[in-house]
C-alpha cells in the first residue's frame, strides 16, 4: 500500500520528527518527505495503514495533511 499526502513540512527538523514518529509506529515502512515539491509531499509505503492514523500523527505535530488519493484506473501513459 503507497500513500500520499499534502503537507506544509517546511523543513529537514520537521520531516525528521514526523518520519521517526511514524516509524515508531511502523518501522517497516518506507517514509520520505519531498522538501522541493510545492505541496511538500509525504509518501508512505507499508503492508497495512488507515490513512486517517497518519493524519492524526502529523495534524497532532503541528502540521497540515491532505490525503492526495490517485486514481490509476483512469490513467493512461500517451
Amino acid at each position: 500500500m503507497i500513500a500520499i499526502f499534502k503537507t506544509n513540512i517546511n523543513s529537514l527538523v520537521g520531516a525528521n520528527k514526523i518520519i521517526s514518529k511514524l516509524l515508531t509506529i511502523h518501522p517497516t515502512f518506507i517514509i520520505s518527505v519531498d522538501l522541493e515539491d510545492e505541496d511538500r509531499i509525504l509518501r508512505v509505503e507499508g503492508d497495512d495503514f488507515e490513512i486517517t492514523e497518519i493524519c492524526m500523527l502529523i495534524e497532532r505535530n503541528h502540521f497540515i495533511c491532505i490525503h492526495l488519493p490517485v486514481d490509476l484506473t483512469s490513467w493512461s501513459p500517451d
